[in-house]
């Protein structure tokens, strides 16, 4: 397999992340959909205690995953107890739009993730979750 080909592959994953994305919220900005995306999946990894991160990592395709980890250190964890200040963190991320409801794009998100994801990782990674940010992950 030539790495061109690995690359298009990566690209096109993570595109189609994007495209469920502004699906479920309904948006027609790719860039908008790809900050709230990025927002979000930073938020949640900042609230995991390092060996959940990385598991939330390894399930995004490798392109995604690398912006998952921008500026991470697995020594370093943002605890983000509240709904308030972790819905805040994600409305930062997008310029605090006030078009954009961040409780609708974690929501959707966590979503995404759940789709994507097996039920016993699941169930560790909202268990993994601030109890004040479980009633975001689906039911």
């Amino acid at each position: 397999m030539c790495l061109s080909h690995d690359l298009d592959s990566a690209f096109q994953a993570t595109q189609n992340w994007i495209s469920d994305l502004m699906w479920r919220l309904r948006w027609h900005d790719r860039e908008r959909v790809y900050q709230a995306l990025i927002a979000t999946l930073h938020a949640l990894r900042d609230c995991l205690d390092g060996d959940e991160a990385v598991c939330i990592g390894a399930t995004l395709p490798p392109l995604l995953r690398g912006f998952y980890y921008e500026d991470w250190s697995n020594g370093r964890r943002t605890i983000t107890r509240n709904r308030k200040s972790f819905l805040d963190r994600v409305h930062d991320g997008v310029q605090r739009d006030p078009a954009v409801d961040p409780e609708e794009v974690v929501r959707s998100v966590l979503a995404q993730l759940a789709d994507r994801l097996p039920a016993a990782e699941l169930r560790d990674a909202k268990a993994a979750t601030p109890r004040a940010l479980h009633t975001l992950w689906p039911t």
